[in-house]
This record gives structure tokens, C-alpha cells and sequence, in this order.
């Protein structure tokens, strides 16, 4: 336990250590960035950053590790600094280590701390002095040496490390137990140890009543599938703190998952009267809506995400798809036809953007009665495809647009290339329920509901049949036949199960036999494709946690979570 003496003379160390930190201030007035830099300056801080956009934003976090951050609440596109922090967090731009603090007015202020799902590190009301400011950054920062180790293994993915040194915090006398517990619940969650983290967050409820500590428990009781239990937690979250935007989206995934679809649009179009301007948020509105059929619903979200994100950097090809999709459905062509103008406009050059086009010109000339129309941008659509997947480095065609190229192959009678295409998304989806509707949805739209369920059945036990192989020859003992079985069952479909399974496999035999850097480089590529699927998965972590116990038996540098890419030999070979 640290003395008081002890403590301010690690504030004191603290504050000296300023001089050497890097500051990044977001604004959209120069005028307010010139005023925070200059009291910085005062505090020592000279290595300071300025963004007014969030594409500035992005450009700098790539570009450089900022120890410190100072964000307006309001940004100038319509979002604002938490939304900012979540989504650096969640891309894992920001190091857990860095300190991430909002400037706020107080009416602000008041609307978001309570609820905030990932709290930034501390909010300052306007008007401020440096000596304020000061002392707000050396408060952030000694909590940011109290967590340091455990921020490190977080951002590392060492989540079983990360438990061990989080429950050794727990029981210091530190003024900081509830972060510590909230830190212990969320890494139990994530390694699927979901009675545990249960207990935790009832031992927290006990003592008070928290918006976070009734989500971990409602996420902890769907991991267990107590789904009524979950939905009950859920519909008490959103009841007692609604604006705690973030239960709503939990909410409307369990009732998808126990098959309450227009439950689940109704919730999350609350949430997203709520926060009318988080683009993320009004996709899934409109996905959700798409799915019930709800064309007026999907329509009208889709235009808000476009809307939002129209000159943003964070505008997306499926943006003008998705409502140009919904507009032609609804027998809106000349409307769908004006976003599909704008679409080649804004993506000029970019052939993901032609092949977006294409596709929604062959929709909307089948919609229109010119077949002869729609089967030849349909036919430019599907060379392009195949020329994009074959490019060597390209970035993936989103699966979105894949299915509406699917879709739209359908529509023009070309059923064969329609299958191929569906039968690779849902193989590499079979686990995404969502996705997996939205195969069916296609072909119940052409009028063959059938053919569509058939077809997933047959994808299924392909699936079934591939992992098995692998199984059983691990159970009989022939770990090598194992391995090169799932690393094929990988090769052929990359989904998660495959993915995980070929990861784990071929770390387990690098233990038993020893280090071999190509073996390991494969199963880092595997590890790799797992993460980009789905980071938080607990079967993803637990395969990253074999990986990392592995290379640490043979010494050998752990590649940084979410960067699999060039993997170290051991040293010396």
C-alpha cells in the first residue's frame, strides 16, 4: 500500500515528466487549439499536435503514440468526443495507456458521464485555467501508472497475464476498486469465463447500482445462455439509464438471438432517437429493418447514414449500396439511380466503387423491365469481381456488396454464378446470424426460398464434415494429420471456427515438437484473419493466449495484439 508520502512524491515525479509526453488536441475552432497548446506550453508540454477533423484525427494517431489527448465534446461532423474514443479503442488506435480526456460545457457534461459505456480518463468543464488542467493530467496519469502493467497486457492481448496482475490490484487499497473490478469483469467476459465475471459484477451491485456493472452482468448471462436472464438485465438497463445508448444495442442482439426481430428494430430505433448522429448506430437500424422487411424503416435510416457521412472519412461504399438497395426494392429507381451517380462520383478511381455501381445499375435496370441492360452491367460486375479478388494486396470486397452482387446475378437468371458466390459468404458467415438471413432474404426475394435453404443446409455439413476430419485426428492421436487437415479446412474457408481451430492447432504442435518460424508465421496469418472477424471473441483470445504461451516457452517476441503480421524467428535461428 503506498503512503501519502509516497504518492505525492510520485505525482511530483509525475509532473516533471510532462516535458516528455506528446499531446494531441482535437478541435474544430484553431482559436480554442491555440489556447490549449499555449497552457500546455506552460505545463511543459511542447510536443503538441493539433486536429480539426476526424480524419486529421485518424492521419495523427497512425502517424504517432500520443500519451495525452484533448477532445471537444463536439466534433465537426455532427459526432462527438465519446463516440471519438470509442471508436479509437475499439480499432485499437490509442494505447489503453494513453490519457483521453473531453472538454465539455457543463450542461454536456451532465448528459454523458454517467453513462457513458468506455468512460474517457476525465472531462474538464469549460471555462478552465492550466493550473486545472494540471492537475486534471497528473490525476490521469498516476492512474495510468497505477494500471500500466495491465493496460500493457491488454493492449498486448496477454488477457490470462492480464487477469493475474488485475486481481493483484484488486486487493491493494489503491481509491481505485471499482476500475479495478470493472477491469476484472470485462477480462472474464472475454475469456469466456462468464460465472466468474457474473460474480463480480454482483459483488459491485451490491454496493451500487452502475450502468456498467448491469451490462457486464447481462453480457455474462448471455455467455452462459441464460438468455431470459439476459433479456430481463437488459430491458432493466435501458429502464433505469436510458441514455446508456450502449444497452440498447445489447438489448436488440439478444432479442434477435431469441428471435424477437421487430423487438430488436423498435430498440434499437429508440437508441437511435437518443443519439441521432452516431452513423454506426442507424446502419444497424437499418440492417435490422432490411431483414423484417421493413422497407420504409431501412430506407429512411440508410439516408441518414449517408447523410452523415457524406464528405466524412469515414464514408463507405456499402453507405450508397445499402440505400440504393432499399430505394430499388421499393420501386424508388430514379432516386436509387441519383445515389448510384453520386457514388461513381465520390469514388472515382476506385474499382471497388465501379464494381458497387455496376451492381446497382443492374438492379435498377431489372427493375425497370431492360433485361438486356441489367445482364450487362451484371456481366462487368462479376469480371470485375473476379479481377479485385485476384489483385495481389487488395482490400477484401465487403460481404455486403458481394451479396448484392449476388443478388443482382439472381435478378438477371445467372443462378450458377449466384451460388458461387453466396456459397463462399456463407461458409466463411455460417456462425453470423445475421448474415446468414440476409443470404436467405435474397433468395426468397427472387422467389426461390428453396434453393436458398438448400443450399446453406449442403454449406452446413460441408462444414461439419471439414472440421471433423480435423477432430478426429487430433482425438486418434495424429497431431501433424491434425494440423495439416485444419490448415487446409483454413485455406478453403476462412471462418472463425476454422481459423481458431488451425491457429490452435498448429501452436500445440510447435510445443510438442518445437519452434518452426514458417509453421508459426502460417499460424499467425490465421491468428491474424481470426482477429480482424471478430477481436473479442473469447475463442479467438484463447487461441492468441496458446500462441503467446507457446512463444514464450522458446523465447521467442511476442507479435503486439491485432499486428500478426511478421512474426520474429527465435532468436538465433
Amino acid at each position: 500500500m503506498k503512503t501519502p508520502d509516497s504518492t505525492n512524491d510520485l505525482r511530483h515525479k509525475l509532473s516533471k515528466e510532462l516535458e516528455r509526453k506528446r499531446a494531441l488536441l482535437i478541435d474544430r475552432h484553431p482559436n480554442a487549439r491555440n489556447s490549449l497548446r499555449i497552457m500546455l506550453s506552460a505545463l511543459g508540454v511542447t510536443a503538441v499536435h493539433n486536429a480539426g477533423s476526424s480524419a486529421e484525427v485518424l492521419r495523427q494517431v497512425k502517424a504517432h503514440h500520443f500519451d495525452i489527448i484533448l477532445s471537444d465534446y463536439q466534433l465537426e461532423d455532427g459526432r462527438d468526443g465519446q463516440q471519438l474514443l470509442e471508436e479509437l479503442r475499439q480499432q485499437h488506435l490509442v494505447a489503453l495507456t494513453t490519457v483521453f480526456i473531453i472538454i465539455t460545457s457543463e450542461r454536456a457534461y451532465h448528459n454523458v458521464v454517467s453513462v457513458a459505456e468506455l468512460a474517457p480518463d476525465d472531462y474538464l468543464i469549460k471555462p478552465f485555467t492550466a493550473d486545472e488542467l494540471h492537475g486534471r493530467l497528473i490525476r490521469a496519469l498516476y492512474k495510468k501508472h497505477f494500471f500500466a502493467q495491465l493496460y500493457e497486457q491488454l493492449d498486448n492481448g496477454a488477457f490470462s497475464e492480464a487477469l493475474t496482475t488485475c486481481e493483484g490490484l484488486v486487493a491493494q487499497e489503491s481509491g481505485f476498486l471499482f476500475d479495478a473490478l470493472r477491469l476484472k469483469g470485462e477480462i472474464l467476459n472475454a475469456l469466456g469465463r462468464h460465472a466468474e465475471a457474473k460474480a463480480v459484477y454482483e459483488q459491485v451491485l451490491e454496493q451500487r447500482v452502475v450502468p456498467w456493472a448491469k451490462m457486464g452482468l447481462a453480457m455474462a448471462l448471455r455467455g452462459q445462455q441464460q438468455m431470459t436472464e439476459a433479456l430481463a438485465v437488459g430491458e432493466s438497463l435501458v429502464d433505469d439509464f436510458p441514455e446508456f445508448t450502449a444497452a440498447y444495442d445489447f438489448l436488440a442482439e439478444v432479442q434477435e438471438d431469441m428471435g424477437q426481430s421487430a423487438e430488436a428494430q423498435e430498440t434499437l430505433q429508440r437508441a437511435a432517437t437518443i443519439s441521432p448522429n452516431n452513423s454506426s448506430r442507424q446502419r444497424l437500424v437499418g440492417d435490422v429493418a432490411a431483414r423484417n422487411n421493413d422497407l420504409p424503416a431501412a430506407e429512411k435510416a440508410y439516408g441518414k447514414v449517408l447523410e452523415r457521412r457524406r464528405g466524412s472519412s469515414l464514408k463507405n461504399i456499402d453507405d450508397y449500396t445499402n440505400l440504393s438497395r432499399i430505394m430499388v426494392e421499393r420501386g424508388h429507381t430514379e432516386g436509387a439511380k441519383k445515389i448510384n451517380d453520386e457514388l461513381r462520383r465520390d469514388w472515382r478511381g476506385n474499382k471497388q466503387g465501379e464494381l458497387a455501381a455496376l451492381v446497382m445499375e443492374g438492379l435498377c435496370a431489372e427493375k425497370e423491365g431492360d433485361p438486356a441492360k441489367a445482364k450487362r452491367a451484371v456481366e462487368q460486375a462479376i469480371l470485375l469481381h473476379e479481377a479485385i479478388k485476384n489483385e495481389g494486396g487488395a482490400a477484401p470486397v465487403s460481404q455486403n456488396l458481394t451479396l448484392d452482387l449476388a443478388q443482382a446475378c439472381l435478378a438477371t437468371g445467372n443462378e450458377a454464378a449466384a451460388q458461387e458466390i453466396v456459397r463462399k459468404v456463407a461458409a466463411e458467415n455460417h456462425e453470423n446470424r445475421a448474415m446468414i438471413a440476409q443470404v436467405q432474404n435474397i433468395y426468397t426475394k427472387a422467389g426461390m426460398e428453396q434453393n436458398g435453404q438448400e443450399l446453406l443446409a449442403q454449406v452446413g455439413r460441408e462444414i461439419v464434415e471439414l472440421n471433423n476430419r480435423g477432430v478426429l485426428a487430433a482425438r486418434s492421436g495424429d497431431v501433424q494429420g491434425s494440423v495439416q487437415l485444419l490448415m487446409e479446412a483454413a485455406e478453403r474457408v476462412p471462418n472463425l471456427q476454422f481459423l481458431v481451430n488451425a491457429t490452435k492447432a498448429i501452436f500445440t504442435l510447435l510445443e510438442i515438437k518445437g519452434w518452426d518460424a514458417n509453421l508459426a508465421k502460417r499460424g499467425l496469418r490465421y491468428l491474424e484473419m481470426a482477429q480482424t472477424k471478430d477481436i473479442r471473441n473469447p475463442r479467438v483470445i484463447s487461441a492468441r493466449e496458446t500462441y503467446q504461451r507457446v512463444a514464450r516457452k522458446y523465447g521467442v517476441p511476442i507479435v503486439p495484439f491485432g499486428a500478426a503480421r511478421n512474426p520474429a524467428e527465435k532468436p538465433g535461428t
